[in-house]
């Protein structure tokens, strides 16, 4: 099945911080700031979202790994703007950059790599 993603392709998504965000309501810490997790997920949700469009109905994506550094503490209400980049297409591996922003302030950045799957196989 011929698959044609274009490299470089990016994403965008927004989240506004709350409180089922925060590092309490994870589990992972004990203020009430974003929490590394819920970055993870920003990032995973912007990179999966960005190429998706760009697949056959049968096929979707899988995180593989993240490789990240959480850079700054987020507060409740607070807007995030997450940014991906396809950055490398291997076959079914899939690199991308990304870069998460509050209020215009680097608070992440990392790398994830994402595997293409046959939905009906992999269950």
């Amino acid at each position: 099945m011929p698959i044609n993603l274009i490299p470089h392709t990016k994403g965008n998504q927004q989240l506004i911080v709350s409180q089922k965000d925060t590092a309490v309501a994870y589990g992972s810490g004990l203020v009430p700031v974003l929490a590394t997790p819920a970055m993870i997920a920003l990032m995973e949700l912007t990179a999966h979202t960005s190429i998706q469009q760009q697949l056959p109905d049968q096929l979707t994506t899988v995180g593989f790994a993240v490789d990240m550094k959480h850079l700054k503490a987020s507060k409740i209400g607070n807007t995030l703007v997450c940014e991906s980049e396809l950055i490398e297409i291997t076959d079914r591996k899939l690199v991308f950059n990304l870069k998460v922003w509050d209020e215009g302030v680097l608070a992440g950045q990392g790398t994830h790599i994402r595997y293409m799957i046959e939905k009906s196989k992999f269950v």
